[in-house]
């Protein structure tokens, strides 16, 4: 790989990242109504999306990904700089920085945030610093020196998990120990450990949320002043997709997220309603439990390569979209990761192809009436579409299709402890780099593959290898022999990518959900 000086001015960043707004308008309430609640919204510790796509607007990365999600751009950083070898990365902090309670931000704050964030003991995106070998700091120069030359370290930098918190309000937090304190932090809420455009002012488990404006913020907005506009953002929890649907056509809520591809087109016809269909790297999958038993301890069937790709065969991801997103999205191409992801593979990933499928089960020795459990989400429209459309397609199988409907932290839980057979899930990548999700979804080290309990010696030691290699075309070959691997395996099932449907009230104006699924609320106004 070449080497090459890489340098983001300030001004540049900022004029990248804020989008002039056509009736500049300040103060105000945007009420989001959201499927799912936040758990835990630490940079380290989130792990869902809900938690994750909330940090970025409580906490500022050294770097940003762009709005396209395609580059990385300045932050806190005003400029950044890899050496020729690259084994060193030189960031220059912004003068001036401060936490929403109005301390200094300084470089303590940042050595103190990217060491919990590389600290295996602690959250689970650890290993997307493992080349870190040590960060040091001299005034506003921060130098984060890496143990081998790393492709992927300027996309962690701007990754959530490295957002910058403040030192000595964390260490001052009750509790003793790590967890404990963040767990403190997120239940007291307030200005003081974060530096993004809002602080969390309100919050009540499984309810609600509320975000307030932080005036210290650095960035500015296209008015010369601070941003964010809002005074406030107003979550409100509702799982149940009609219901928040329902509000926001009442003018009680100015946004839902998650609209059901069947209701687009009603929403898109309602004057008072801008229905939003964002790009993504989203990709919807449901990962298999490849175990020999259950959690139960009988027997599991999907622990059978064979069966596992029968499924695979036997579903018509053309049908699915069509019946789900009513033809807004396509089947997935890649077996790890969105076809827009870099080093993405073009595969034909088990078209619709029943004789396939049945020779497959016959050949595994599926008896009629095999029963298998998809777990669902609770009050999701799509899960419950894709359930009736996966129960009739597998009938012919043998596989006897039944359902468990659960909410969202539960079905987080059993995808992490393997106590379920197949579930709904999703991925949305956090940087535009396949590592983060081939780790997650693959390398059997980071929670033995997310639940699927799928291992493979050989896809392990490609994907250690990978993270050090800076030949480009080196790196695109082992990620093609990774996603060949798992194809094969067929520890998912490969569905299909969606766009973010997203519909809010005329009102609203700058809100975007970018490509990465950050929601960004710091340029949203709401006209009075």
């Amino acid at each position: 790989m070449t080497r090459s000086t890489l340098m983001a001015a300030a001004l540049a960043a900022t004029t990248a990242l804020v989008t002039p707004v056509a009736a500049q308008e300040r103060g105000g309430t945007m009420n989001f109504a959201r499927y799912d609640g936040s758990r835990l919204i630490d940079p380290i510790y989130a792990d869902r999306n809900p938690d994750i796509w909330m940090v970025g607007s409580l906490f500022d990365t050294l770097l940003r990904s762009s709005d396209d999600g395609k580059s990385i751009v300045g932050g806190l950083a005003e400029s950044f700089e890899v050496s020729e070898d690259g084994k060193t990365v030189t960031l220059m902090l912004q003068s001036g920085l401060k936490f929403a309670d109005g301390s200094a931000l300084e470089a303590d704050d940042v050595l103190f945030s990217l060491d919990r964030a590389r600290n295996g003991d602690l959250g689970p995106w650890s290993g997307m610093l493992g080349s870190v070998s040590d960060v040091t700091a001299d005034g506003n120069t921060i130098t984060v020196s890496l143990s081998q030359p790393d492709p992927t370290i300027l996309s962690m930098l701007a990754t959530f998990n490295t957002a910058i918190v403040n030192k000595d309000v964390f260490e001052a937090a009750e509790g003793a120990t790590d967890q404990e304190k963040s767990a403190a932090i997120f239940a007291a809420g307030g200005a003081g450990v974060g530096s993004g455009a809002f602080y969390m002012c309100g919050f009540e488990q499984g309810a609600s949320m509320d975000f307030c404006a932080n005036e210290h913020h650095w960035e500015m907005g296209a008015d010369g002043k601070p941003l964010p506009y809002l005074d406030k953002v107003h979550f409100e929890i509702i799982p149940d997709d009609a219901t928040r649907i329902l509000k926001l056509q009442a003018g009680e809520v100015d946004a839902v997220e998650f609209v059901p591809f069947s209701r687009v087109a009603e929403l898109d016809a309602d004057p008072a309603i801008n229905m939003n269909l964002y790009p993504s790297t989203r990709i919807i999958y449901s990962p298999i439990n490849t175990r020999e038993t259950r959690a139960d301890g009988s027997a599991n069937p999907l622990n059978d390569v064979r069966v596992r790709q029968a499924i695979n065969y036997a579903t018509n991801k053309d049908a699915l979209i069509g019946l789900v997103l009513q033809g807004a999205g396509q089947p997935m191409t890649a077996p790890l990761m969105s076809s827009s992801t870099r080093l993405a593979s073009k595969l034909d990933l088990y078209s619709y192809d029943m004789d396939k499928a049945m020779a497959l089960v016959k050949e595994a020795g599926i008896e009629p009436g095999t029963k298998v459990t998809l777990t669902t989400l609770a009050g999701s429209a799509d899960d419950s579409t894709i359930f009736a459309a996966l129960q009739q397609m597998w009938a012919p199988l043998g596989i006897e299709l039944v359902v468990e409907q659960v909410d969202g932290p539960t079905r987080s839980a059993k995808n992490r402890s393997g106590e379920f057979d197949i579930h709904t899930y999703g991925w949305v990548d956090d940087v535009n780099d396949p590592s983060q999700v081939t780790g997650w979804l693959g390398y059997s080290p980071i929670r033995s593959a997310v639940g699927t309990g799928w291992e493979s010696d050989k896809f392990n030691a490609l994907f250690e290898a990978s993270g050090k290699e800076m030949d480009q075309a080196a790196r695109a070959q082992q990620y093609a022999d990774m996603q060949t691997i798992y194809t094969d395996a067929a520890p998912l099932l490969f569905m299909y990518e969606t766009p973010f449907a997203v519909a809010v009230s005329t009102a609203v104006d700058g809100y975007v959900q970018t490509p990465l699924g950050a929601n960004i609320f710091s340029r949203a106004t709401v006209s009075k």
